[in-house]
C-alpha cells in the first residue's frame, strides 16, 4: 500500500479521536481548568496535522484581551508558560485567529479547595475522572461532589469517576472538603462521539 500524506492525516486523526481530543484544540497541560495560586500551567494551540503559530490569548476576568507575553505568561516556542499562577491568572484562554475558536475557562485560586477537572472538553463515551484537591491537609480526602449546585456524591478517596459520559453529565462541577470549604465550580463539556 502506498502512503500518502493524506494517510498521515488520517492516523493522527483517529489516534487523537481515540484519546478523546479534538483534532483541533488549545492544549492544556495539565488538563485541569482549576488551580491554586504558586502552579504552573502550560497552553498550546495545535491543529490537525501540526499547523502552529497562533499565538494564545486571554480574556481575564477583568481587563482587556492580550497576547502570551504580553505582562503574563512566557512564549517558548509554540507553548505559553505560566510557571507560578496568581488569581489574575483567571480567565478565558483562546487561541488567535484561524480555524481554532475554541476557548478554555481557567480559575486560580487563593483558597484551600480545587477540583481537578477536564479543562478541555471530553467525548461522550468516555470514563472522567473529577478529583478534589486541598493544600491543607492532603491525608485528608472525604469530599462532597456537586454538579449544578446539587450534591450528588461523597467519597472517602477524594476522586469520583463518571463512568461512560453523555450529554446528560454536562454541567457546572465543585467539591467541598468538611472543614476546607468547597472549590470554585468549572464547567465539563461533553462532546458527541462524531463531532471531533
Amino acid at each position: 500500500m502506498e502512503v500518502t500524506p493524506l494517510y498521515w492525516i488520517l492516523l493522527l486523526f483517529i489516534s487523537r479521536v481515540a484519546a478523546g481530543q479534538s483534532p483541533g484544540s488549545l492544549i492544556v497541560r495539565p488538563n485541569r481548568s482549576q488551580f491554586f495560586e504558586y502552579e504552573s500551567v502550560t497552553l498550546s494551540c495545535e491543529v490537525l496535522g501540526g499547523s502552529k503559530g497562533r499565538r494564545l490569548e486571554r480574556n481575564p476576568t477583568s481587563g482587556k484581551r492580550t497576547r502570551c507575553g504580553d505582562g503574563w505568561g512566557r512564549v517558548d516556542g509554540t507553548n505559553c508558560i505560566i510557571s507560578s499562577t496568581k488569581s489574575t491568572d483567571s480567565g478565558e484562554y483562546v487561541c488567535g485567529s484561524g480555524e481554532l475558536n475554541n476557548a478554555v475557562n481557567i480559575v486560580v485560586t487563593d483558597g484551600h479547595v480545587i477540583l481537578e477537572s477536564p479543562a478541555l472538553p471530553v467525548t461522550e463515551g468516555f470514563n472522567v475522572t473529577l478529583k478534589c484537591r486541598n493544600k491543607t491537609n492532603p491525608s485528608d480526602l472525604t469530599t462532597d461532589f456537586y454538579k449544578d449546585g446539587s450534591l450528588i456524591r461523597t467519597e472517602s478517596t477524594g476522586v469520583m469517576t463518571i463512568p461512560a459520559v453523555s450529554q446528560s453529565d454536562e454541567g457546572l462541577y465543585s467539591c467541598r472538603h468538611p472543614e476546607l470549604g468547597r472549590s470554585p465550580e468549572s464547567w465539563m463539556t461533553v462532546t458527541g462521539e462524531n463531532m471531533n
